[in-house]
């Protein structure tokens, strides 16, 4: 029997043929228009007001053509978010742990450390911390600017890389202007991500790949990675180099600076060859479960939003916990009071370890001190600081990455569990030489209860560091801003 004579003996069924075929053509319309209606807002979201100069280092010009990827980023100046162990908030961590001045004596970094704050401040922070010094004592080089700002592309392409690393810090001030933003990571006429630091894609060669064979997913963490890593620099020439040679594990990338004799500095209590960690984000990041899984860092710090019917990506980059709902609830199906509870956890074990790690450190590097006073041989010295220079590297890599250990937990409950171990093993062997020499031991330890306290203890001049500094930014940096303003028409004060 055919189709029309079954309608004809049963008309209900015509009719429910009718209402099924109206429903179809209905739903394939509304898929019809939303397939539309999203090509038109990716051409909106796309389209250009005008052409973005090759190496446009002003955000607000890119902000121009997008100004809700542009008005995200200006939050970044917000520091209002505290989290229970970060967020943006400033901390002076030398103030909160006064340990850290003893481990780091005699670098840079037992004068000054904070927390860094959103990628709008780069410029600014570099240029206030007492780290880059003044105008009397520049301590540090021009490679130090590398990760600071889209002015840095620009001029590597202006002068070469080998050429924008030689020199002092002080020296490229007036080109490097604009913080952290757009041309750092988008190229200028199609958007699409790239990478512009050549020490990225110098280390990906090296472990044979090309950053031509990324996928899109690696690449949203690539361009976090040009600068959310471990460093170092060349010695004879400041040329910036990755140690990824072997891996990216703690233990691998000592190994790598082992093997090529590579220290950042001397200790000035201790005498040991000493490594500073930087900010190995990437590194621990890629021993954790979300690398395994494939999320990107821009997955949990850049979710993507919608405003208007427009999807695009929130250039506020922060803490995930400053944006559960969109970062972490994509994935995670807990509630948000729980999923929080859970990171704390995590970070207020990781801390209590941590914080055994810089005492025991803090007091290894006075005891080797008490033990070059009492007379020790550098044959005896050896194994000890050995020990302290592994001991200090491995707590580096953990608290000098942000996050507080949680990119990959596990990881670095065991790096700072070897790092405990380590300095108390070189306190062990400390404790031998002393006693051999009819030292007491323990030996009375300084008060360094303070951040002032210690750094009087390693002999820094704060005042005078503090007013040299004071004399760089009333004078030299106006300087800068003034050449910067008239070689490109405007300058943002951010």
């Amino acid at each position: 029997m055919s189709l029309q004579e079954k309608i004809k003996n049963k008309p209900f069924l015509g009719w429910i043929l009718f209402f099924v075929t109206v429903i179809i053509v209905f739903v394939i319309a509304l898929f019809a228009s939303s397939i539309i209606e999203r090509r038109a807002e990716a051409v909106l979201t796309m389209q250009m007001v005008k052409p973005i100069a090759e190496d446009e280092a002003r955000n607000e010009v890119w902000g121009e053509n997008f100004p809700r990827q542009y008005e995200t980023y200006m939050q970044t100046l917000d520091t209002n978010f505290a989290s229970k162990h970060g967020g943006s908030k400033e901390i002076d961590y030398l103030e909160r742990i006064p340990e850290l001045v003893i481990l780091w004596a005699g670098y840079s970094f037992s004068k000054d450390y904070k927390q860094g704050r959103g990628h709008a401040y780069a410029v600014k922070d570099i240029r206030n911390t007492l780290r880059t010094g003044g105008v009397k004592e520049s301590p540090l080089t021009s490679t130090c600017w590398t990760c600071k700002s889209p002015d840095v592309p620009r001029m590597m392409k202006k002068i070469g890389a080998t050429e924008f690393y030689k020199g002092k810090w002080i020296d490229k001030g007036a080109e490097i202007v604009n913080p952290i933003g757009c041309g750092d990571c988008h190229d200028n006429k199609t958007m699409n991500l790239h990478i512009t630091r050549p020490a990225l894609i110098e280390a990906l060669e090296r472990r044979g790949k090309k950053i031509k064979d990324v996928t899109h997913q690696e690449m949203r963490s690539l361009v976090c990675a040009q600068c959310h890593v471990e460093y170092y620099f060349k010695k004879e020439s400041n040329y910036l180099v990755f140690p990824w040679d072997k891996g990216f594990s703690a233990d691998e990338m000592e190994q790598y600076y082992d093997e090529i004799e590579f220290s950042d500095w001397t200790h000035a209590l201790s005498k040991t060859p000493m490594l500073k960690g930087q900010h190995p984000d990437y590194e621990l990041y890629m021993t954790g479960v979300h690398a395994q899984r494939g999320v990107s860092c821009s997955d949990c710090h850049m979710p993507y939003k919608s405003e208007g019917g427009v999807k695009f990506t929130d250039h506020h980059i922060k803490s995930p916990l400053n944006n559960v709902e969109n970062s972490c609830m994509v994935c995670h199906r807990e509630k948000t009071e729980r999923l929080v509870q859970d990171v704390y956890e995590r970070q207020d074990r990781l801390e209590q370890l941590r914080h055994l790690a810089e005492k025991a450190l803090a007091a290894a590097h006075i005891e080797a001190k008490a033990a070059w006073e009492a007379g020790a041989s550098e044959t005896e010295m050896k194994s000890v600081l050995q020990l302290i220079r592994h001991a200090q590297w491995r707590w580096d890599w953990v608290a000098a990455a942000n996050g507080l250990g949680f990119h990959s937990p596990t990881e670095a409950m065991r790096v700072i569990g070897t790092s405990i171990q380590k300095s108390e093993q070189a306190r062990r062997e400390i404790a031998v030489i002393l006693l051999k020499r009819g030292k007491q031991y323990p030996i009375e330890l300084p008060d360094i209860s303070t951040k002032e306290k210690a750094q009087n203890f390693v002999g820094l001049d704060m005042k005078t560091l503090i007013d040299d500094k004071n004399d760089l930014l009333k004078t030299t940096v106006i300087e800068w801003d003034k050449a910067a303003k008239k070689r490109q028409g405007s300058l943002k004060q951010y």
